[in-house]
């Protein structure tokens, strides 16, 4: 599946759950199922991905809340796209 991942999520919020819980949020395609987005975020950033919870909000965007592995960062990921 193609352009499953479109942006990650930039909120003060998720940068606290980032640091806390070793989660990263994205906003996903609509489309897109759990071992669609496992491969996407293990592929793309070479993580191990440990859980997926998904949500779908009130503007109608479908966020998965990422939680890796503890030998992988979700601070490094943060990183990478220049938020830390």
């Amino acid at each position: 599946m193609k352009n499953v991942l479109k942006h990650i999520v930039t909120t003060e919020k998720s940068v606290r759950i980032m640091e806390a819980e070793n989660k990263i949020i994205f906003v996903v395609d609509m489309k897109a199922k759990k071992p669609d987005i496992k491969k996407a975020i293990e592929e793309t950033f070479d993580v191990k991905v440990n859980k997926i919870n998904i949500s779908i909000t009130s503007r109608g965007l479908k966020k998965a809340y990422i939680q890796l592995k503890p030998e992988s960062s979700a601070m490094d990921i943060a990183t990478k796209f220049g938020l830390m």
